[in-house]
């Protein structure tokens, strides 16, 4: 009984213990002992709440992490829609530019048979004055010549296009307009000389037809000796 006491205050009770082993000799080393336990717990504790901060460090890296992964994943998905707008923007762009082409085209085809209507729309209202002095508007016709090498205008390549008639043996230029302006008087005896040139023979009368003339046009054709036909004279 006395034995199990003995070690039951050995290992309860601190101060019996250090007793003990201040009389064998063995307290210096118990108290070193308990000094090095209590450091050791401090470390352990530090240890303790240094690994709770890093797993909070962590987790907030892993929430970062998620929402930066996020953030990429949106960028990407932005990006292909941006490229499929870009490839739906050039396939529309090609589309409109083969549309605008057609249309091009078709006004231009328009433009031409429109512009043959309208001289012959302004023929046959001016008939009785044209008939008056000789000529038949079915009988007028479109002259068009390319000049290639720019011999008969100066400039290569350049149009001459104006209506001509022959009558009994004569040369006549003509030009039809919805209406004249000095411009076209100017150019008009340009085209008429080139005439000349290319069919090697005089132009007898160069005549303007038209429904509205320029008073400024009108007074440069008398000059130049240019008959003009007209529906009214514009100040």
């Amino acid at each position: 009984m006395l034995k199990e006491e003995l070690l039951r205050l050995l290992e309860e009770d601190r101060e019996f213990r250090h007793a003990v082993a201040g009389l064998l000799g063995y307290k210096d080393i118990l108290e070193r002992l308990e000094a090095h336990d209590r450091k050791f717990n401090e470390i352990l504790e530090r240890l303790v709440e240094h690994t709770k901060i890093l797993l909070e460090h962590s987790k907030k890296l892993e929430a970062h992490d998620r929402k930066f992964n996020e953030i990429l994943e949106r960028l990407e998905e932005h990006d292909r829609k941006f490229n499929e707008l870009m490839m739906e923007i050039q396939a529309l762009r090609k589309d409109f530019q083969a549309l605008s082409m057609r249309v091009e085209v078709t006004i231009g085809s328009m433009g031409r048979r429109w512009g043959r209507d309208l001289e012959a729309m302004v023929l046959e209202i001016f008939r009785e004055a044209l008939e008056k002095r000789g000529i038949e508007p079915g009988e007028v016709k479109k002259f068009r010549y390319r000049d290639k090498d720019g011999s008969i205008t100066g400039i290569q390549g350049r149009i001459v296009d104006v209506d001509i008639i022959v009558k009994n043996g004569k040369l006549y230029v003509i030009e039809v307009k919805s209406r004249v302006e000095l411009e076209h008087v100017e150019t008009l005896l340009d085209k008429a000389k080139c005439v000349e040139k290319i069919l090697n023979r005089k132009v007898e009368k160069i005549l303007i037809v038209a429904v509205n003339v320029d008073k400024e046009a009108y007074e440069r054709a008398k000059e130049l000796d240019i008959e003009v036909i007209y529906g009214n004279i514009l100040d």
